[in-house]
C-alpha cells in the first residue's frame, strides 16, 4: 500500500470517527477550498463536480458562507495531495459505470 492509499484510508477512518463523535487525537490544518482548487488548476465548476456538489454550494463554501461536512473536508485534503489521482479515479469510475449500463442494456 502506498502513502496515498494510506492517506485515503486514514482520512475515511477519521471521518467515521468524527461522525461518531470520537476525538481524533490530533489537529488537522486544512487549506482553504480556493487554495486547493487553484493548486489543482481547476475552475469552481470543475471542483464542484469533482467533489460531488452543486456549483452554488461549492461557491458558498469557498466564500465561507457555508461550512462543509467532514467528508468533503477529507476529500479536499486528498485533492490537495494528489488532484490527478482523484480526477483519474473518479473519471474511470464514471466510465466503468457507463460501460456497465450499456452492457446491461440500460
Amino acid at each position: 500500500m502506498n502513502e496515498f492509499e494510506r492517506d485515503i484510508i486514514n482520512s475515511m477512518q477519521e471521518a467515521v470517527d468524527m461522525q461518531m463523535g470520537k476525538p481524533i487525537g490530533r489537529t488537522t490544518v486544512i487549506s482553504s477550498p480556493k487554495q486547493v482548487r487553484k493548486l489543482a488548476k481547476l475552475t469552481q465548476k470543475e471542483m464542484a463536480e469533482l467533489m460531488g456538489m452543486s456549483l452554488s454550494t461549492y461557491q458558498k463554501w469557498e466564500r465561507g458562507v457555508q461550512t462543509a461536512e467532514c467528508l468533503p473536508l477529507n476529500l479536499l485534503r486528498i485533492i490537495e495531495k494528489d488532484p490527478d489521482a482523484v480526477i483519474n479515479t473518479l473519471s474511470s469510475n464514471e466510465k466503468s459505470h457507463s460501460d456497465k449500463m450499456v452492457s446491461n442494456g440500460a
